[in-house]
């Protein structure tokens, strides 16, 4: 018993597993690799948390955004009170439009500047977006005049135009008498 106890002592001693430490030697540690893999897990998470976080902003940053966002809808929503207004009192709105003729013609090119460099990106994105995908149905063209071509080919005086050809499950369900109503009312009205 003596010397079993040393060996086991010697192996497995003073908190030491001399077995498990040569083995991590040549082999990982499960158990620890997978600590290790959640904590690293977890921070990648806590990052990626991290860059959706919006930093604390300021009153003039968020008045800024809030400017930011009026424009569009200010502008339409302004056309339409102005057609909603010539409808409801013409001579108020001509005495309105009377105040426009006398903008001067360089402040007009001014505000076309400006609206055009405000909506300009917008609009070259969508419209890049509206030719790829003029293109794209440009592409499909001589398929769906195809398909065309073979559909008016197809009428009920056409040799073969009911053929299943090879598929099995269609011509069994072709050949299958199937419930016609107007049929079944004949017969019960010839009784």
């Amino acid at each position: 018993m003596g010397l079993i106890e040393r060996i086991f002592s010697l192996l497995f001693g003073s908190g030491r597993n001399v077995v498990r430490e040569t083995a991590e030697v040549f082999r990982e540690n499960a158990e620890g690799a997978g600590q290790r893999a959640a904590e690293r897990r977890s921070e990648a998470m806590a990052q990626f948390g991290d860059e959706f976080v919006a930093p604390r902003r300021g009153w003039f940053d968020r008045l800024m955004d809030a400017v930011n966002r009026v424009p569009r809808p200010a502008m339409a929503l302004g056309t339409l009170g102005l057609f909603i207004a010539a409808m409801t009192d013409p001579v108020w709105f001509a005495a309105r439009m009377q105040g426009i003729a006398l903008v001067p013609e360089p402040l007009w090119w001014l505000l076309t500047v400006i609206v055009g460099f405000y909506f300009g990106a917008r609009h070259q994105v969508k419209g890049q977006e509206f030719q790829r995908a003029i293109m794209q149905s440009m592409a499909r063209v001589p398929r769906v005049l195809d398909n065309l071509d073979q559909l008016r080919a197809i009428t009920a005086g056409t040799p073969g135009a009911a053929d299943t050809r090879p598929d099995a499950p269609l011509t069994q369900n072709a050949i299958r008498p199937g419930a016609n109503p107007a049929l079944e009312d004949w017969r019960r009205s010839a009784r």
